[in-house]
């Protein structure tokens, strides 16, 4: 069950609720292929929302159990530099962590990427409704189309952040 609590101090702006549906319907590839590894509690046993409104900002994929949002980053995002700052400033100051991921690394190697949020620091907190936060975690985390040549356990994608 959802820690009501902790999830109603997140800033909500209702006035995207139609869009955030919108954005959930109309799901691009990439989206729906990591959504695929992380919904229903399929990954680590982590509860995800997607497409989530954080404040004046809808998330791609948002991770109550400890306060990480992954942004998935495709060729919009290259015109959207200063709007992504603002956002994970924002986000950021909320005390939650932001996950970069560049789309054709998930298109690419969706092995790869799930090993790097795998071995991600975020994802080491134990699934407990009663956790206080991300505190100690680092805020941030990128692959920046690293993995496109990964091909097996043995590589290790870089986590550099914005």
């Amino acid at each position: 069950m959802r820690n009501r609590e902790k999830h109603s101090r997140l800033p909500f702006n209702a006035t995207l609720k139609e869009r955030a549906r919108e954005l959930r319907k109309a799901g691009m590839l990439s989206e729906v292929l990591l959504w695929q590894q992380i919904h229903n509690k399929a990954f680590k046993g982590y509860d995800f929302d997607r497409q989530k409104i954080i404040g004046d900002y809808i998330v791609d994929f948002f991770c109550l159990d400890c306060d990480l949002v992954i942004e998935i980053d495709g060729s919009s995002h290259n015109e959207k530099v200063a709007y992504d700052a603002r956002r994970d400033a924002f986000l950021k100051g909320l005390g939650l962590t932001i996950i970069h991921i560049d789309a054709k690394d998930i298109l690419s190697n969706l092995y790869g990427v799930m090993e790097m949020l795998n071995n991600h620091p975020a994802f080491s907190v134990p699934v407990d409704t009663n956790h206080p936060g991300p505190a100690g975690h680092p805020q941030g985390g990128e692959l920046d189309g690293s993995l496109r040549n990964h091909t097996g356990p043995a590589g290790h994608p870089s986590k550099e952040g914005n």
